[in-house]
């Protein structure tokens, strides 16, 4: 039997198609998500909402494939992924985490992560899209200052708008962020989530949050329960259907 080739992902608009998508982290296991049919449209800028455990994370990381789906098929532009090669799907994706990737070295390296042809003045071109800029330069050797294992030497805000400068550097057509300022305090969260609107920019975004305060102006959050995708919409409308985002909404509120 022939092998099966990978094509070359290359010119992506950034239309994601989920259709009748399910998973399970093993055969034997229950599944994480059944069923789910989803479009996001090139350029949408979408939230992905609901209780711990409901498959938020695992949803958005089919995309990249770092899990395979079970059933069912996701399209990338009309084509299935599964169809392109890991290398050129991930090159064409851009993931600011909670837990960031930062490895022993120089501020100008670690940026540099996101796309290792760059050039230095890219690279400061890219930090201060992403609010880095001066926090780098009142670093004792600005850009090439070391910043120790995992970023120990920065504050978790420095650390995260240097993830965010590596993606402006790769500059993708698709943006995940996974919680990307659940953990920052109040001035860190207001300097990154700037950066992260400036990034999303006419790309297509998905956001997963536990705050729903922070993605009140998503053009559309979708609500996920353990049934799947339970209710779809903006803020507004979402709170008035009085269902389960208003009711997540209303009980953060009060916390």
């Amino acid at each position: 039997m022939a092998l099966k080739t990978s094509s070359e992902l290359t010119q992506t608009q950034g239309n994601i198609e989920f259709k009748n998508v399910s998973f399970k982290y093993k055969e034997d296991y229950d599944h994480v998500l059944k069923n789910i049919s989803l479009n996001i449209k090139v350029g949408e800028y979408v939230a992905l909402v609901g209780a711990s455990g409901v498959g938020k994370t695992t949803l958005c990381s089919l995309i990249p494939r770092f899990y395979e789906v079970s059933k069912g098929e996701i399209l990338l532009d009309g084509k299935n992924i599964s169809s392109f090669s890991l290398r050129s799907l991930r090159r064409n994706i851009g993931i600011v985490q909670q837990d960031i990737y930062l490895f022993a070295g120089t501020v100008l390296d670690n940026i540099r992560y996101g796309n290792l042809n760059a050039s230095q003045e890219e690279i400061i071109a890219a930090a201060k899209k992403a609010n880095a800029h001066n926090f780098i330069m009142a670093l004792p050797n600005g850009y090439a200052t070391h910043i120790g294992q995992r970023g120990v030497k920065l504050s978790g805000g420095q650390k995260q708008r240097l993830s965010v400068a590596r993606v402006f550097l790769k500059d993708p057509p698709i943006i995940i962020f996974d919680e990307a300022t659940s953990s920052l305090d109040n001035e860190s969260e207001k300097a990154v989530k700037d950066s992260l609107e400036k990034l999303a920019l006419n790309r297509t975004t998905y956001v997963i949050a536990h705050r729903l305060s922070t993605v009140r102006h998503a053009q559309r959050i979708i609500v996920l329960t353990d049934s799947g995708i339970d209710e779809q919409g903006t803020h507004e409308e979402l709170i008035a259907l009085n269902g389960t985002y208003a009711s997540l909404y209303n009980t953060q509120l009060r916390i």
